[in-house]
């Protein structure tokens, strides 16, 4: 008794086969999208704590008529799985010492950005730093990670301005 090519139920070999080829092809579209859209997303990070860090230097400049580091500003981060080492002035606030300028190191878990127990600043990244007091008084304040466990790192400054939050020194999301 032969069967009819209309009773047969399933799909042919060459039918799963386009199938699995137009999932590849959308995987293959989809996949490194979403990689660069995730990489964007932890770059909020720097930024939003860096915005915090300004806010927290110009309460503290308010009180104290200068600014500080981290732990005279009274700033922690709210997690500690950061991607993003951060740095401060240094405590004091004298300006225009050497040894003040970007020696508070803050928060080391960051990934390959720490290098055999040492945390390295990457080449191009700005230096953390006060300026004198007064009507001239300025800071600036650092955040450094790798975010997508490549050889580059994504850096990113504030300072007394607000200046630079929207755009990277160094961007280590690729285009």
């Amino acid at each position: 008794m032969l069967t009819s090519w209309r009773d047969q139920k399933g799909f042919t070999l060459i039918e799963l086969m386009i199938v699995v080829a137009i999932i590849g092809i959308l995987a293959a579209i989809a996949i490194p999208n979403f990689l660069q859209y995730q990489a964007r997303a932890r770059q909020s990070e720097a930024r939003t704590n860096l915005g915090g860090v300004f806010v927290s230097e110009t309460a503290y400049l308010g009180e104290q008529g200068r600014y500080g580091s981290f732990g005279e500003i009274g700033f922690v981060l709210a997690s500690n799985t950061n991607r993003y080492t951060y740095r401060s002035p240094a405590a004091g606030g004298a300006a225009g010492s050497a040894s003040q300028q970007g020696t508070d190191l803050f928060n080391t878990n960051a990934g390959s950005a720490t290098v055999g127990g040492t945390t390295t600043v990457p080449t191009g990244t700005i230096v953390a730093s006060l300026a004198a007091t007064g009507a001239a008084s300025q800071f600036t304040a650092t955040a450094f990670g790798n975010i997508d466990a490549d050889a580059s790192t994504d850096n990113w400054h504030v300072n007394d301005v607000k200046q630079n939050l929207q755009i990277p020194d160094n961007n280590d999301v690729s285009s």
